[in-house]
């Protein structure tokens, strides 16, 4: 992603093959976490215009680029998935909107991880790549959470971020995928105004699914 974001998008990791999920007092997590997740785009464009066609792309040749570059550099490539995200821009004062695709990444560890993400971010011209590594709750690495949950539209997070100030402007934005399912990746420290938010989303908590890991945006 272009930008330092908490994103609302399907994401889940396990170090070095190793599953950890935490509850946070939400449902437990349904599937098992990829090595790693990774979520880019090739937009470098800034879309206000929820109509605008740009938003309408399936990435289908970028997805299958970012898959030859995951397998060039040693690591398996598995699922992607498209996410409209909407995003709160502070110069602009409003809300932007980017579709992109969420990568599932095995058989990588944290550097190889990161320098995948590196390249695609220099390829595609972003000032970062989210990438997400799935730790169990009590790891030392652990700095992120993943909150999954079912029934949410892209228009519906709109509405939502711009009725709360200090979710767009602490959480920055989110994405969902195109089944609706929202997911939030925040700061440990953010998941009680995580939690907040998509409760004001509608979200049922007890369907939540959370999971704890190392987030990073990869330059």
């Amino acid at each position: 992603m272009k930008r330092r974001l908490s994103i609302l998008v399907a994401v889940g990791v396990v170090t070095l093959g190793t599953a950890g999920a935490g509850s946070a007092q939400a449902g437990p997590a349904t599937h098992g976490c990829p090595t790693a997740e990774i979520f880019a785009t090739d937009n470098t464009a800034i879309i206000t215009d929820p109509a605008d066609p740009r938003l309408r792309t399936r990435l289908t040749r970028f997805e299958h680029d970012v898959r030859r570059i995951i397998h060039a550099h040693g690591a398996r490539p598995d699922a992607s998935k498209l996410l409209d995200g909407v995003f709160w821009s502070g110069d602009l004062k409003q809300a932007t909107y980017e579709r992109s695709r969420e990568f599932d990444v095995n058989r990588v560890g944290p550097e190889g991880l990161r320098h995948i993400a590196a390249v695609i971010a220099k390829q595609y011209h972003q000032e970062s790549v989210l990438t997400f590594r799935c730790l169990a709750r009590n790891s030392p690495e652990a700095d992120a959470v993943e909150i999954q949950a079912p029934g949410v539209s892209a228009t519906k997070l709109h509405d939502a971020l711009l009725a709360n100030p200090a979710a767009r402007d602490q959480l920055g934005g989110g994405s969902v995928t195109l089944d609706g399912r929202l997911v939030l990746v925040a700061p440990i420290a953010d998941l009680p105004l995580a939690q907040k938010f998509t409760k004001a989303l509608g979200v049922d908590w007890k369907t939540a699914q959370v999971r704890y890991g190392d987030e990073e945006f990869v330059s």
